[in-house]
């Protein structure tokens, strides 16, 4: 068993199940996810518990109630009446591995999952790449879904890296929080659409690694000041 990284995080609570549901809702909504594939997870305490809720296994994400998702706090205790998703492990991986992580938004979106069921990463064809945290987008090597063998695969391409596709499955994202998770899991299939499209033009011409450098060190400093 692998305790899972205490981070500061939030209180499960009504609102924090709330906004799990509803990012579950709006992968839908954008696009990005279909039915009851894919999933969404928040790192949260439950008092002195460190944990994370999860969307639970084959439930239609407009239904749910907030009492649906699934506490998870260690590799064999969950909390709540219903079964968490059958993708679990690769969440609790993530969370027991990264502090940094605090939502993970797993997708099926339709460009970035046609490049992993072709085992292909998302190079540096655009600087956007770098979003993800690196100068690639890596494909993690194929497990059956729901196995700790996908759960690994999972966590050494998530290296140095927010997110990733799944080899012949889908995408996960992780973010500091459920807004960022989401959006970052929009971005990849933005990128994974526009990668397709560049492929059809010819071999891609890629951006150095010295210019992904800086990129990266200019995104660090992007955005607003806190308080701003």
């Amino acid at each position: 068993m692998i305790p899972l990284r205490k981070a500061a995080s939030a209180e499960d609570s009504t609102e924090l199940r709330r906004a799990v549901i509803a990012t579950a809702v709006a992968m839908n909504t954008a696009g990005i996810n279909v039915n009851t594939s894919g999933n969404v997870s928040a790192r949260c305490m439950r008092g002195a518990r460190a944990g994370f809720l999860i969307t639970p296994s084959g439930l239609a994400y407009g239904k749910l109630a907030v009492a649906d998702l699934v506490f998870v706090d260690d590799a064999e205790a969950t909390t709540g009446g219903r079964r968490p998703s059958s993708e679990w492990r690769f969440h609790f991986a993530i969370y027991a591995a990264r502090a940094d992580a605090g939502a993970i938004v797993h997708t099926h979106s339709p460009h970035a999952t046609a490049l992993a069921c072709q085992q292909l990463d998302i190079p540096s064809f655009h600087y956007m790449v770098a979003v993800a945290g690196g100068n690639d987008i890596r494909c993690a090597q194929y497990a059956t879904f729901g196995t700790q063998e996908l759960a690994d695969h999972a966590l050494a391409a998530l290296e140095s890296r927010r997110a990733c596709l799944l080899a012949h499955h889908g995408v996960i994202a992780c973010g500091v929080d459920l807004d960022r998770a989401f959006a970052l899991a929009v971005e990849v299939e933005n990128l994974a659409q526009t990668y397709i499209a560049v492929r059809a033009l010819g071999a891609p011409k890629l951006l150095s690694d010295d210019e992904m450098r800086r990129v990266l060190e200019r995104f660090a400093a992007y955005g607003q000041a806190a308080g701003a």
